[in-house]
């Protein structure tokens, strides 16, 4: 119970008379404080009826006293190795709680310790120093439930916040220190100046993360997913993951065979690696580290999805106590990336939560060349974290014994309450940002204190050797054993060329493949499963109350399906989905208001009008089927779409789809689409089936409602690296879907979708379109031109625009052609068509985008090919912005393309 020093003994008396009177009329944490204080403070004055004001007021005060330092302790805190400590703080002085020495030796009543009920001052400043002002401070006070709070108290109070290890395990962490020691200085003498980026100064982070796997894998978890940036990346690769040294030291000499190369590659401390190692008590351990570009904290969300998925792997067990995500950053990234406080925004949310996450903060105090207090306006790098309500541990970088307590601690609370938990590991970093940087130029007196520092391992050798844990011998034992090891592992790869590791990945990826083909594969499903598929769509539970708009709306899908025609694109796609489903492949659609869909159209969810409970039809339509898992996301683009990522490379059997709300929402994405889906495969070798669901239409709705940027992924297209694709009809969407699954290919899927098509009468199909065919890359003219005048590209909804004008002006010389697939670029496709219409005079490509966006760029020098002459272009001028605000403009604008296409 936290007491205001305000309180004055005349207020504190009258309710201690009113509670000796009538003890329900006062709160009840007064009445718990008298309790106590009756109970185990004064009996002789109880004895006598009296009352020491005085003693009530000094009991308030130590209360407050107790609870400020659980709250403030770690202000006093010896946390940074390059600084002296504070000894004193002026909010934690006794003077400050209107105590003096001489109530030290008074005895006070302490029911909130979890092992004491009275305790002289004396002993409570000692335990309280001990426990929350040594080498460990703790942020947990701000939780908002007690169960939690107190929880850690009874494994920190009193004077429990400090290590209890076995010998053995304290000889562990010296080996791991000399092994992560010793690797950063071979490293350094034997590839001069080469980036590696040292975790030397952090060197404990290995011994942390050793102790985790250990005490996981002993616990029952089989995997740990693990998201680092480059700082001790490949420290922790060789010395957590076992990663032989040879392949590191095959990644320095840079001695491959170049014809063995696959893709571009990457620097070596961006890439990932899959380990399967055992522990030392002989349990299994998968640990997975994520692929990393340089956009520091931009892995957070794909970790989570990575993790999500492998956790849903785990069929019938409790996934979140089997799969552990584990995050490293850095102290500058942690409290700048606006990702890191999307991520952690997701971790309590139903559709993205994975049981809570291990944050080890790598706290460098220092992010590149910029301090701490041109980094941030908050106290610790932390504070961002306070947000979820969970525990943040500060622990002194060189006290190894205390940060391997606290990574068992947070573990532990992990496990429990599912939550994220924090540790920041306050440290330094030996070099500049990377080798080859000189950080005297900006932070001379801070490296004037690491210049001639021993490492972390010497300090902590001569504490085991002055406590007899190991001798001298066997400390230079370790130090000539790894040495050894390492010389051993360089002369087997120095000079000589390296075969390139093929990467390893989970096995649900074995016969899937990157080749990608212009191929036909079977999309089709018979009627007459369609027909079931779409009246279990129209069902729900007898009672459930429909909104009776949507009833309707409901009733019309399944009357278009029963008529075989008049099928729409949001029924298209549920049948697209319904159908994978019981073929057994998962749908997960996540997105902002994705359930229903931004314009309505999908219903995905439905909602009881009197009860507000919940119905998914995709969830009910066979016992045997897969699940469909459909989530509204915050709103976020940058994490959603990072963890959706992420879950598709854990899930590749799975449909995952991310759809945007409009699709240039997608701009606020651009770090995960440029650096991971469109160039993971390339530089990684790494294959996802993400679908990208972008509405992209120009209808008057302004600059940012009118553009999923085409252009930008066009941009990124080469190597067969990803699919853009532009479909105009619910059959072909139908198709497009299904073909995702039904390969045995996996490459990210953009799909520019309607707005205004999802309910235009014409962009319908008919059930035999569903029934019969495949998704077709190029749609020719249906009216059967033979010998046009003129014939038109385009792609989307401009088509239809173009058709209806076609139509208005009685035109019969130009054949409109529908570009339905962008990339990979269907040149066998186009050549059959084109070779139809070799007498047209012209040949134009029309589009509504600005000419400096869109389609135009990318297609215009590959139709100019492919035809052998010029191309026109139709469409808006160039433009900074990619559609006007005025509904009016846009109507001219529009009706000028029209008018220039039939010239």
């Amino acid at each position: 119970m936290k007491l205001p020093l305000s309180l004055n003994a005349d207020f504190i008396d009258s309710q201690y008379q009113l509670w000796k009177s009538s003890p329900d009329r006062v709160s009840r944490e007064w009445r718990a404080f008298f309790e106590g204080f009756e109970l185990g403070a004064f009996p002789e004055h109880e004895a006598a009826g009296l009352c020491d004001k005085a003693q009530v007021m000094r009991q308030s005060h130590v209360e407050e006293l107790i609870y400020r330092y659980r709250d403030l302790g770690h202000l006093l805190a010896c946390l940074d190795p390059l600084v002296s400590c504070a000894v004193d703080h002026p909010l934690l002085t006794l003077s400050a709680f209107n105590l003096s020495e001489s109530d030290l030796d008074r005895t006070f009543y302490t029911p909130h310790f979890p092992h004491a009920e009275r305790m002289p001052l004396r002993e409570v400043l000692h335990v309280l120093k001990e426990t929350y002002c040594r080498t460990i401070g703790v942020e947990y006070m701000h939780l908002q439930d007690p169960r939690e709070r107190r929880w850690l108290q009874e494994r920190m109070e009193p004077v429990r916040n400090q290590p209890n290890l076995t010998r053995e395990e304290r000889v562990r962490i010296l080996r791991k220190l000399v092994q992560a020691t010793i690797f950063e200085q071979f490293l350094h003498a034997r590839y001069v100046g080469q980036k590696r980026f040292s975790i030397e100064g952090a060197e404990v982070v290995v011994a942390m993360l050793d102790s985790l796997v250990q005490d996981a894998a002993r616990q029952g978890y089989r995997e740990i997913i693990l998201g680092m940036a480059h700082r001790g990346r490949l420290n922790v690769q060789v010395n957590v993951l076992e990663k032989p040294y040879g392949e590191i030291f095959c990644e320095f000499e840079d001695n491959y065979n170049p014809d063995a190369l696959v893709g571009s590659g990457d620097v070596k401390y961006h890439k990932g690696f899959l380990s399967d190692i055992r522990t030392d008590e002989g349990y299994p351990m998968r640990i997975v580290l994520v692929n990393n570009p340089s956009h520091l904290e931009s892995v957070d969300p794909v970790v989570e999805g990575v993790a999500r998925a492998r956790q849903e792997h785990f069929t019938g067990q409790d996934g979140r106590l089997r799969v552990l995500p584990i995050l490293i950053h850095g102290d500058a990234g942690f409290s700048g990336q606006g990702v890191v406080f999307e991520t952690l925004n997701l971790s309590q949310l139903d559709g993205y939560r994975t049981g809570g996450t291990v944050h080890i903060i790598i706290n460098n105090q220092i992010g590149f060349t910029t301090l701490p207090e041109h980094a941030r306006s908050t106290r610790y790098s932390t504070d961002v974290a306070k947000m979820l309500m969970v525990p943040i541990f500060h622990v002194h970088g060189e006290d190894p014994d205390a940060a391997v307590h606290v990574t068992r601690l947070a573990n532990e609370y992990r496990r429990e309450f599912g939550k994220d938990v924090v540790i920041d590991v306050v440290c330094y970093r030996r070099y500049g940002h990377n080798e080859g940087d000189e950080p005297y130029f900006t932070q001379p007196l801070m490296y004037a204190r690491i210049k001639d520092r021993p490492p972390a391992y010497q300090f902590y050798s001569k504490g085991l050797i002055s406590d007899g844990v190991i001798t001298r011998e066997e400390m230079e034992r370790m130090e000539r054993d790894t040495g050894e090891c390492l010389d051993r592992s360089y002369r087997e790869a120095h000079g000589k060329t390296c075969e390139i590791p093929e990467p390893r990945f989970f096995e649900d990826w074995h016969g899937i493949h990157g080749n990608y083909s212009h191929e036909a594969v079977e999309t089709a499903v018979s009627g007459e499963t369609l027909l079931l598929l779409a009246r279990k769509l129209d069902a729900y539970p007898e009672g459930f109350s429909v909104h009776k708009r949507l009833e309707r709306i409901l009733h019309r899908r399944l009357e278009a399906v029963e008529k075989s025609e008049g099928i729409d694109w949001a029924t298209a796609e549920a049948l697209a989905f319904a159908s994978l489903l019981i073929e057994g492949a998962p749908v997960r659609l996540s997105g902002q208001d994705s359930r229903r869909g931004t314009f309505s159209q999908r219903h995905s969810v439905l909602v009881d009008t009197q009860t507000g409970e919940e119905f998914t039809p995709l969830n009910h339509l066979a016992s045997n089927q897969a699940p469909f898992m459909g989530y509204d996301s915050i709103l976020s683009e940058n994490a959603v779409l990072g963890f959706e990522y992420g879950y598709s490379l854990a899930s590749p059997r799975s449909l995952t789809i991310w759809e945007a709300q409009f699709g240039d929402f997608a701009n606020n994405a651009q770090v995960v689409i440029d650096q991971y889906i469109a160039s993971a495969e390339a530089k990684w070798s790494r294959l996802s089936g993400l679908v990208l669901l972008l509405p992209h239409s120009f209808e008057g709705q302004g600059p940012e409602h009118s553009s999923a940027r085409l252009e930008r992924f066009l941009q990124l297209c080469a190597g067969d690296n990803i699919q853009v694709c532009n479909a105009t009809t619910p059959a072909q969407y139908f198709h497009l879907l299904r073909r995702q699954v039904k390969r045995d290919l996996r490459k990210p899927l953009i799909v520019m979708t309607p707005k205004s098509l999802l309910r235009h009468p014409r962009a319908v199909s008919k059930l035999a379109d569903l029934t019969s065919g495949r998704f077709r890359e190029v749609l020719d003219d249906e009216a059967g031109i033979e010998s046009p005048r003129c014939v038109i590209f385009c792609s989307g909804k401009i088509y239809y625009d173009l058709l209806a004008r076609r139509e208005e002006s009685d035109v019969s010389d130009v054949a409109i052609v529908r570009i339905e697939q962008f990339y990979p670029f269907p040149v066998q496709q186009l050549k059959e068509i084109v070779s139809q219409y070799e007498s047209a005079a012209e040949w134009l490509w029309v589009q509504e985008e600005p000419q400096n966006m869109g389609g135009w760029s990318f297609m215009h020098p590959r139709l100019a090919e492919l035809i052998g002459r010029a191309v026109g272009y139709v469409g808006r001028p160039p433009a900074a912005s990619p559609a006007v605000g005025l509904l009016n403009v846009h109507r001219q604008e529009q009706e000028a393309v029209l008018n220039k296409a039939f010239e």
